[in-house]
């Protein structure tokens, strides 16, 4: 029997638990997931099957075009986004799609211009309520530093023209210096100011996946090849971090249901990684059975395994985050009091 979602928010010890008799103890633990454009029939099929144990969903996602308007990438008006929509309103869960955009240059561009940010908030303030939906979720990722303070008015701006609708905040996640670097610098530069992006959104979703070789301290603990995706000692710091400017009845941590295959080279006792493709757990676990190679639960709590490909003298790592992975995260948003996790992604092919 196939299970999607179902297990994803369950302690790590009971991961086999259904979460329908888990959730009672967790009722103030808010859980969200992106449901990606690219594959609605499937991700939309998905979430309906698990609105009960969902707080709110977030279709992925509209983007922005040059001159600050919105294009929709999800064709929103479809019968599968329809559906879901009018089942998620009858179980009282929110209806917040993600805005996503990366386009550093132009960000700026808009935001920097009055002129050019009120038509951008005007744009997105009539997408919301066209739609009827409870709000909106800005992801604006790889920002310019020079463009902190504008980002900050526009979130400010932005939560006044939505009035009483939810002004969800998805953010890059903040490393502490002293594991970045061997001599951390005295100050840095960043793109986002987090005292103001806590006076102004309702959530704020801080992408913790994709951590990689970020943390130098964890790295150099590591026995073996370590790249995760999510470990939940680096999760812990980055919220311990976050929480000294964001509330954390407003932190969400948002985890993956997906993984990495790396080209694995080890020269004495480091290792380097050149990353191939990303991969859903399928993939990862077919491909152990086709080379009779067992995953192992890593350091990181995640599942990873070693394997050289037919007619090839390389060796590749395969890294991925399941249930059990998963789980950890929600005990230790459960442990450290955050407000809920946010899945990246709820598309039928999660474990």
């Amino acid at each position: 029997m196939k299970r999607t979602f179902l297990i994803l928010a369950v302690a790590t010890l009971v991961a086999s638990t259904p979460f329908s008799a888990y959730a009672a103890n967790t009722t103030s633990l808010e859980v969200s997931g992106w449901i990606p454009y690219w594959r609605v029939k499937e991700g939309t099929a998905d979430a309906r099957k698990h609105l009960s144990q969902l707080t709110e969903i977030n279709p992925f996602a509209y983007s922005v075009k040059a001159d600050g308007t919105l294009y929709d990438n999800m064709k929103i008006g479809g019968k599968d986004w329809q559906r879901l929509f009018k089942d998620a309103r009858k179980k009282d869960v929110r209806i917040i799609p993600t805005i996503m955009w990366s386009d550093s240059a132009n960000i700026h561009a808009i935001l920097s211009n009055p002129a050019k940010r009120a038509a951008h908030i005007k744009a997105i303030v009539a997408m919301v309520e066209e739609n009827d939906f409870d709000g909106v979720d800005i992801d604006y990722e790889n920002k310019k530093a020079e463009t902190i303070n504008y980002f900050s008015v526009f979130l400010k701006e932005l939560d006044a023209a939505l009035q009483t609708r939810l002004l969800m905040c998805t953010i890059e996640s903040r490393t502490p210096l002293s594991s970045r670097y061997t001599n951390p610098p005295a100050t840095m530069q960043y793109a986002n100011d987090f005292v103001e992006i806590n006076k102004y959104c309702d959530r704020v979703r801080m992408m913790m996946y994709d951590q990689s070789t970020i943390d130098i301290k964890l790295n150099a603990a590591a026995d073996g090849p370590y790249t995760p995706l999510s470990d939940v000692a680096w999760v812990e710091k980055v919220v311990g971090l976050a929480a000294q400017d964001i509330a954390k009845d407003k932190l969400v941590i948002a985890v993956p249901t997906y993984g990495y295959e790396f080209e694995l080279t080890q020269t004495g006792s480091r290792y380097t990684y050149k990353k191939l493709w990303s991969f859903n757990p399928k993939y990862a676990t077919d491909l152990a059975k086709k080379y009779r190679v067992k995953p192992e639960r890593n350091g990181a709590g995640e599942l990873s395994f070693e394997y050289t490909p037919k007619k090839s003298t390389t060796t590749n790592i395969v890294w991925w985050s399941d249930a059990v992975a998963i789980g950890q995260k929600v005990d230790l948003a459960k442990r450290l009091g955050v407000r809920g996790v946010a899945l990246f992604k709820i598309d039928g092919s999660e474990d």
